[in-house]
């Protein structure tokens, strides 16, 4: 059977000066950052502090005029943000050390995991605190491992955990 079809498909051409929305948000906030800069009400420092973010285009540059607009003062959110993370990293110190120490304890060790992995999930930078994590359970087993014997021990243990599935061992 033939097609008949007099219409033609059109080719769709996209409009040259048609901006995305990641460059309009992006636009939007280089116009906040800079108003704040030229806002002589605002600290010298927290203005500092966003020129400086503004010229190497950091992350948190969105949350720095966010604070700054409200009225507070820079400086003292960034120590508020240390403490906390502070606080965070003296957590995950002693969760690290509850799920590494010896002896048998499955209810406090399972809790103390579940209680790990939720303060990484609701982190404000959950990679660097799982890294830390990572690091204390390392330094803790370095600590418990003389002549190498828990490094034989973890390729042993993987080995076994994934014998069903040697793809994964």
């Amino acid at each position: 059977m033939a097609n008949h079809s007099s219409a033609s498909v059109r080719e769709h051409t996209p409009h040259v000066n048609r901006t995305t929305r990641t460059n309009t948000i992006i636009n939007a906030l280089n116009r906040r950052a800079q108003a704040v800069l030229n806002d002589k009400s605002i600290d010298p420092q927290s203005r500092a502090i966003i020129r400086y973010a503004l010229e190497i285009d950091d992350p948190w540059l969105a949350e720095l005029v966010r604070r700054a607009g409200a009225g507070e003062a820079i400086v003292d959110a960034l120590v508020f943000e240390e403490s906390r993370e502070t606080k965070d990293h003296e957590k995950i110190a002693a969760l690290t050390e509850m799920i590494c120490r010896a002896g048998d304890e499955p209810d406090i060790k399972s809790a103390a995991l579940f209680v790990l992995m939720a303060t990484i999930q609701h982190s404000a930078h959950p990679k660097a605190l799982a890294n830390a994590a990572k690091y204390g359970a390392f330094i803790r087993c370095a600590e418990m491992n003389p002549y190498k014997l828990v490094d034989a021990q973890v390729e042993m243990m993987s080995r076994e955990l994934f014998a069903d599935n040697s793809d994964l061992s």
